[in-house]
């Protein structure tokens, strides 16, 4: 199953251009496959409370591991409410043998709906391993090896890590649109080429 998330708050951005041709070239390759697809940014998830620290807690102090078990941290009405939020995303991503995540670079890192996201389905020590991430991302400027700002990517910095070092995902693969300031951008403008390349390359990346 393909689980297919977007986050732009533009709703003809780039990264989702570039998730939704990912998404018709794997479901052309897959026809038999399921596929399910939530929009971060139109339909928020809310940010995790209290109750869901409780849930947290409660899998840590018990030791359990089996995502299929975390339903026994519900012991409250307010965890129950938690839970509510947490098992259907949970239980999609459970599911996915592909998660696609199509994110713009905000503030050199992620959209906070992502980062919602991310929190109400994250709890200790849990593994999602066997499963591929794909990120399709665009950034107003050059980020990649070398250039000048690559210290401040902590868009695919931050979600590589994470999703090897918390989900124990091994099968991680980002593609790029870099520069799409330049479209804009008077002072960028003599980067439009280089800008156009990219999103070409990411198309093609996507489209195979």
């Amino acid at each position: 199953m393909l689980l297919h998330l977007d986050a732009s708050a533009r709703r003809a951005s780039i990264s989702r251009r570039l998730s939704h041709l990912y998404a018709e070239t794997w479901r052309a390759a897959h026809p038999e496959a399921g596929y399910v697809y939530r929009d971060l940014a139109a339909r928020p998830v809310p940010h995790i409370g209290e109750a869901w620290t409780e849930l947290c807690d409660h899998i840590l102090e018990h030791e359990i591991t089996d995502i299929s078990r975390y339903r026994e941290a519900v012991r409250t009405p307010a965890r129950r409410e938690a839970w509510a939020v947490v098992e259907p995303l949970l239980d999609e991503v459970v599911a996915a043998d592909v998660v696609l995540i199509g994110t713009p670079m905000y503030n050199y890192s992620i959209p906070s709906s992502l980062k919602a996201w991310i929190d109400q389905i994250t709890f200790p020590k849990m593994s999602l391993a066997g499963r591929s991430f794909v990120v399709t991302g665009a950034r107003g400027g050059a980020y990649g090896p070398g250039t000048p700002r690559e210290p401040y990517d902590h868009q695919e910095r931050y979600l590589r890590d994470f999703f090897r070092g918390h989900f124990r995902v091994e099968d991680v693969t980002f593609v790029h649109a870099e520069l799409v300031n330049a479209r804009l951008d008077p002072a960028l403008a003599h980067l439009r080429d280089r800008h156009e390349e990219s999103l070409a390359a990411a198309i093609k990346e996507v489209s195979r």
